[in-house]
């Protein structure tokens, strides 16, 4: 009788010149993802940005959250019972104004107009310059030197009394003083942008796009304005400080909205409530302190910004 063997699966064994199957990669992270980590993580490695931007979260929440805990009757001059002038006490630890407002409030409400005005009107200021200074540098010739003659022109002109004036003419209130900063504010970031994209214009990867038929507003808004993206960035976080104190300046004459609150409203009520004369330190110092933090901050931050984007900046902070 014949005993048949179980059939078995022959397995052979590997070849001795065989590579081993490869390992499986883990995912490569995205390059923005991976840049914008690295942007991070070395601006906290700058102490003095890390305090600005801290300084300017603590504001910003104030003013976002200030409808939260100040309600109209805290800060309606009818509805307030407060005593006038009064110092620092428990239940004022600013004091209170000649209506007998709190100042603490008054400071964090005020805070909402003042920055909201700095930062629409440095929006306005940056691209009204970014369009110039692109413009200008991408097509040259005739266009180019009316653009820069009209920025020369700009800039020769005194900002503050060319703010004032046009605050004047076109009315009192939020919307003309936004206006004025936007339009004596422009001139330096156009050409800043101009002379990036001069510097950007003149790389190859420029002329290889016109090789391939890119034309002019293509190569304007796909390839310069990404590599000038990095500078307005910096200038606009440079320009918010310069727009918050033009905005003081303005409301403190009096070109702001009469109904308003701002640090420099309350400046220009102080001084005509008789808080100097009064001695009434506590209506004055709190307004003008917190413009000075508020403008550190952004300057804090916009040289930290600065610092990590621009190549040719060694120093560091």
């Amino acid at each position: 009788m014949t005993h048949h063997e179980p059939l078995t699966e022959a397995v052979s064994p590997p070849r001795a010149g065989a590579d081993p199957a490869p390992p499986v990669a883990p995912a490569a992270p995205t390059p923005r993802r991976d840049g914008f980590a690295g942007f991070v993580r070395s601006f906290v490695r700058i102490r003095s940005g890390v305090a600005g931007l801290t300084i300017l979260v603590v504001f910003g929440l104030l003013a976002v959250c200030a409808p939260l805990f100040i309600s109209g009757d805290d800060l309606d001059v009818i509805k307030v019972d407060g005593p006038s002038l009064h110092s620092p006490t428990d239940g004022y630890p600013l004091g209170t104004d000649q209506e007998g407002r709190s100042i603490l409030l008054l400071v964090i409400w005020g805070a909402r107009s003042s920055l909201s005005i700095g930062l629409m009107a440095t929006v306005l200021t940056v691209v009204l310059g970014s369009a110039v200074g692109l413009v200008a540098g991408h097509y040259g010739g005739w266009i180019g030197k009316a653009l820069m003659h009209l920025t020369d022109w700009f800039i020769a002109l005194p900002s503050l009394p060319l703010a004032i004036s046009l605050s004047a003419v076109i009315g009192q209130g939020t919307a003309s003083i936004t206006i004025a900063i936007a339009v004596t504010s422009w001139s330096s970031t156009a050409r800043l942008v101009r002379a990036q994209t001069l510097a950007v214009e003149a790389k190859p990867f420029i002329e290889r796009a016109r090789a391939l038929g890119a034309g002019g507003p293509q190569v304007m808004l796909r390839h310069v304005l990404p590599n000038v993206t990095p500078l307005i960035l910096v200038s606009s976080t440079l320009t918010v400080a310069s727009a918050i104190l033009s905005e003081a300046t303005l409301t403190f004459l009096g070109l702001g909205d009469p109904t308003g609150i701002s640090w420099g409203a309350m400046l220009n009520s102080a001084l005509s409530g008789g808080a100097v004369t009064a001695g009434a330190w506590w209506y004055l110092y709190p307004p003008g302190i917190a413009i000075l933090i508020v403008v550190l901050g952004f300057t804090l931050t916009g040289r930290a910004v600065e610092t990590l984007l621009n190549p040719r900046s060694v120093k560091t902070r």
